[in-house]
This record gives structure tokens, sequence and C-alpha cells, in this order.
């Protein structure tokens, strides 16, 4: 950076940040969270805490001449004791709507799990703040999005610019408020626009608030009543695996449990188009219950894989499978669509089946890959903002 374009500091507001819910204050700046501290208070987990502080869908916005853009974040990571470490989480920056560099953040927090001993509280390993770069960026006023990593958890220290920058004026687009597992938070997708939400996203030309929650789409209330409260144009709800991987619930108790949160989501969007989506096929867990539990086999030789531990004799007894899961959902929308025209089903097999399972398997028997979200996002995007699919808007058209 030459002298007569010094860095300016731009203090990290709300009106800069795009697709969370609260922002923290921190001693060092600002953390990012996707589930108020309302909800995060009402007996959520170590698990669904970590994954909403995981910003998937969130990013940084706006309007400037800067063709430098400096972050200085602090990541906090997980890693399994006895595999190789993940990669470092992934920034994506937009210019005017086009991917134009990916980046990383070094140093960070490191949380541990052992899976071979079972502990429940992960060693934690404290870690520098890091500092992201991007330069040459086009001359010219531009509208920048600056996409965080979906997989780590990261407080947003100090934003620099080599000139001014200004939030971005309201685009017109519709928000679209989602919730799903794992799947939904973005996997193992290739970074933080290509999540398969994001990328459905981007081709709908729609806002998205990604409520995906690692292993916490579990039809807790406190995540209804955030939707509910939450301004929105369009509402998903993609459930299904993780009442089955975790063992959580029975069939007396899952029905029951999807009417409450469609109710409570109806208490303030009455009307607004409302789609639940049921689990892609994930062959482990089809007709057999959970819990799933890591293959030790596979740890021993430093990969990480899932099987399905529960007896398939025990659906007798109201043990939940992903089979049983989709006929419930299927069932349970076209009821109540009798009444609510505006509520809609869609068979996550058809966004991946039995077709793709052969083509591209699940990496860890669980998981999506970077190219099966993206073929997730583009048949989303196809199926639902299209044509006569519930979310397409008038003339039904895609952005490419």
């Amino acid at each position: 950076m030459s002298d007569e374009h010094p860095l300016i500091t731009t203090p990290i507001t709300a009106d800069l940040v795009c697709g969370a819910v609260e922002l923290e204050r921190t001693e060092r700046g600002v953390l990012p969270h996707r589930l108020p501290a309302a909800a995060r208070a009402r007996g959520a987990d170590g698990q669904l805490l970590m994954a909403e502080a995981q910003p998937s869908g969130v990013r940084l916005v706006f309007r400037t001449r800067a063709m430098a853009v400096e972050l200085d974040a602090l990541p906090t990571r997980r890693a399994y004791r006895g595999v190789p470490p993940r990669p470092d989480g992934v920034y994506d920056l937009l210019v005017d709507g086009r991917l134009t560099a990916r980046g990383s953040v070094a140093g960070g927090n490191v949380l541990i799990l052992d899976t071979v001993t079972g502990a429940t509280e992960p060693e934690f390993e404290p870690g520098p703040v890091g500092t992201l770069r991007f330069t040459d960026l086009p001359d010219g006023v531009k509208d920048i999005e600056l996409w965080l990593p979906f997989n780590e958890i990261t407080e947003l220290v100090a934003l620099r610019t080599d000139a001014p920058v200004e939030p971005l004026p309201d685009r017109g687009r519709r928000v679209w408020l989602h919730h799903g597992s794992s799947i939904s938070q973005g996997s193992d997708a290739a970074g933080p626009t290509t999540t398969w939400p994001a990328l459905a996203a981007a081709r709908g030309g729609v806002e998205l608030i990604n409520l995906g929650f690692g292993g916490g789409a579990l039809l807790d209330p406190f995540t209804a009543r955030t939707m509910r409260d939450l301004p929105a144009d369009l509402i998903s709800l993609k459930v299904g695996i993780n009442p089955v991987n975790t063992d959580l619930m029975r069939l007396r108790a899952f029905i029951p449990a999807v009417h409450g949160f469609l109710d409570t989501i109806r208490d303030g969007h009455p009307t607004t188009p409302l789609l639940v989506v049921s689990p892609v096929l994930c062959p482990i867990h089809e007709d057999t219950p959970g819990p799933s539990a890591f293959d030790e086999a596979a740890f021993a030789v430093g990969r990480v894989r899932m099987r399905a531990t529960g007896d398939p004799a025990e659906r007798a007894a109201g043990k939940l499978t992903l089979n049983v899961i989709r006929e419930e959902l299927s069932r349970i929308v076209e009821r109540r669509a009798a009444e609510d025209p505006n509520l809609h089903h869609l068979d996550g097999r058809l966004l991946y089946g039995a077709d793709d399972v052969a083509e591209l398997p699940l990496p860890d028997e669980l998981h999506p890959d970077a190219t099966i979200h993206r073929r997730m996002g583009e048949r989303f995007a196809d199926l639902v903002f299209t044509g006569d699919g519930p979310f397409a808007a008038p003339g039904g058209r895609l952005s490419r």
C-alpha cells in the first residue's frame, strides 16, 4: 500500500453484516451469531452453540472504491485427535456479484475432539489473530461481499480498506430464511458461496439467511421462535437426518414436534411460502436407525467415516429412519396444506437420490462433498425458484 492511500479502519457494525441474526460485542471486535442470545440460553448444547457461531451464509457487505481490503479475524477451528487437520476455513470475495478471490486466515484457536476416549469437553488450544488481504481489486465504485467460512467460529476484529466504505443499499431482493443440518450449513463444500443453499440463493436472486446447524436440525422450539421473529419472504425447513443420527426421539415425539415447529413459524409468517424438504438419500440410515458413530477402523488409518449403529428391527418400536421420516413429512404437509395453500413439500431425493449415490457417493457416508453441493444447489434452484415452484418470482427466471 502506498503512503498516498493509507488504510482506513471501519468499525464492523450491523449495517455492514448480512446473514447474521445477532452480533456479539467482544473484547477484540464482534462475533456473528446465527441464533439470538435468548435462543442460545435455552439449553442449547455445545454442539449447537459451536455450529450457530460458525457463520455459514454470513458476509460483510459494503460499497467502496477501495482496491485493497484487509480483515483481521480470530478463527476457532475443530480438530479430531489422531486425524490429519482439516483445511483452514475459506473466505470468498465477491466484487459486483462475481467470485473474485478466495483466502484463509492463519492462526486462531483450535478445539480438539477426542472420539477415542469419548471425552465430552474438547481440549482448547489458544492461537493468535490472523489477517486476510485482498489487493489489486478493480478500480472504481463496486459492491463488495466478503463471505465468512461456514465451518469455523469467526470473531471479526478489524476491517481496513484504502478508500472509505458505505453500507450497501437495499437491492430489493427477497429474503430466503432456511433451516437445516450440517448439509445445509456446508459440510464439505469448496467455500462459503458454494454450499448448496448459497448456490441456490445466487441462482434464485435472493438474500440468504442460513440457519443450517451441524447436528442441530432437531426441531428445537427456540429455533422455531427465531424463524418466527425474523423477517422473511421465503422460508424452508430441511429436516430428517439429525433426529435419526442422534437417535433423539421416536416417531410419537417426532410428529407433534414437526407440527409444533410449523405452528410456531406460522405464528409470525401466516402466509409466507413455506417449504418442507425431506432428507436427501443417505444409504446407511435409509432403513437403519441411529445413532451414527465414527468408524473406528477408518479412524485408525486417519480417515473419517460414519456408520449406523441401530437395529432395523427397532423401527417397530418407533425408532426413526429416513424412509419413515420422508413418509411422515409428506403426510403432515399434505394434511396441513388443505388449510394452508402456501405450505409445500419437496422430496429430498430429488436433490440427491439413488442415481447420484451410485455416481457420487457420500465421502464419509453422511455428508456431501463440493461436487454434490453444486448439484444439490442447482437442482433446488431449478425445482423451487422457477416455473410453478413454490419460491418462483414473476417470470420464474434464474440468475446465471
